[in-house]
C-alpha cells in the first residue's frame, strides 16, 4: 500500500476480527497505530506483536459507548503522535433474534456500540482532521446495512444508521479535505457469531454458512480498507460492498 508510511491511525475493535487484521496490515505499511478496545489483555498482546515486528503502536483501552472516554482516548493519541490521519471504526456487536423474542437490553447495547460508538469517535476525531485539512474516516457497516432480513431487525437498524451517518458526514467534511468511506462486508468469519443466544438463530446461521460456502476472512476486509486508504488525496472511495463469492443476499 502507498501513501501510508508514518501516518497515524486509530482502530476501534482492534482486539479481534476485522479491527485486528486492519491493525496488522496498517502497521506493516508503516502506520503508527493506536489500538482501541474494551479488552485490554488482547490489545496488549496485539501491541506486543506489532512492536516485535518493528511497528509503532500504543494501546488505549476504551469503552466507545462512553463519549468522555472517547474524547480522552483521542487526546491520548494526539499527545503521543501529534496528529490523527486515519480512524477505522471497527468495533461492533451482532445479535439475531425475532423482534418479539429479542432482548431490549441487547438492542440498547447494539445501538450504543454499533451506531453511537461510531458517532462518538467521529465526533471526537473530525475537528482534528478538519484542522489538519486532511484525514480519512472508515466506518464498518455491513450488507445488513443495505438489505433487511427477518430476525436481524436490530442489527439492520444499527448498520443502516452507520451508512446514513457516514454519507452525511462525508458531505459535511469533504470540503475540508477529509475523506469518509463506509465498508459493507457480507459474511465474515469472526467471533461475533459465537455470542448469539437464540438456538433457532444458531441453526439458521449454520444453514447460511452451508449455503455460502467459504466466508470472507477479516484480512479480506482489511485489504479493502487498505485500498481505500491508499488512494491519492483527490480520490475518496465513498463505499465498498464486498461479499463472499457464494453469498446471494
Amino acid at each position: 500500500m502507498t501513501n501510508l508510511d508514518q501516518k497515524t491511525a486509530i482502530i476501534t475493535g482492534a482486539s479481534s476480527g476485522i479491527g485486528r487484521a486492519t491493525a496488522l496490515l496498517l502497521a506493516e505499511s508503516g502506520v503508527q497505530v493506536a489500538l482501541v478496545s474494551r479488552n485490554s489483555d488482547s490489545l496488549q498482546q496485539l501491541g506486543d506483536q506489532i512492536g516485535s515486528s518493528g511497528g509503532t503502536t500504543i494501546t488505549v483501552p476504551t469503552d466507545i459507548t462512553d463519549c468522555q472516554q472517547v474524547q480522552a482516548m483521542v487526546q491520548t493519541v494526539l499527545d503521543k503522535f501529534g496528529r490523527i490521519d486515519i480512524l477505522v471504526n471497527s468495533a461492533g456487536l451482532i445479535d439475531l433474534a425475532p423482534t418479539v423474542e429479542a432482548s431490549v437490553e441487547r438492542w440498547q447495547e447494539l445501538i450504543q456500540v454499533n451506531l453511537l460508538g461510531t458517532m462518538y469517535c467521529c465526533h471526537a476525531v473530525a475537528p482534528v482532521m478538519q484542522k489538519q485539512q486532511q484525514g480519512h474516516i472508515v466506518n464498518i457497516s455491513s450488507v445488513a446495512g443495505r438489505t433487511a432480513s427477518a430476525g436481524v431487525a436490530a442489527y439492520n437498524a444499527s448498520k443502516w444508521g452507520v451508512g446514513a451517518f457516514s454519507e452525511a458526514l462525508r458531505q459535511e467534511l469533504c470540503q475540508s479535505g477529509v475523506r469518509v468511506t463506509v465498508v459493507e462486508p457480507g459474511w465474515v468469519e469472526t467471533p461475533l457469531y459465537d455470542e448469539i443466544a437464540s438456538g433457532a438463530m444458531q441453526e439458521r446461521i449454520a444453514r447460511w454458512q452451508e449455503s455460502i460456502g467459504e466466508p470472507l476472512l477479516p484480512e479480506d476486509v482489511a485489504g479493502a480498507i487498505g485500498f481505500a486508504l491508499s488512494q491519492p488525496q483527490r480520490v475518496n472511495v465513498n463505499e465498498i460492498l464486498l461479499r463472499p463469492t457464494g453469498q446471494v443476499n
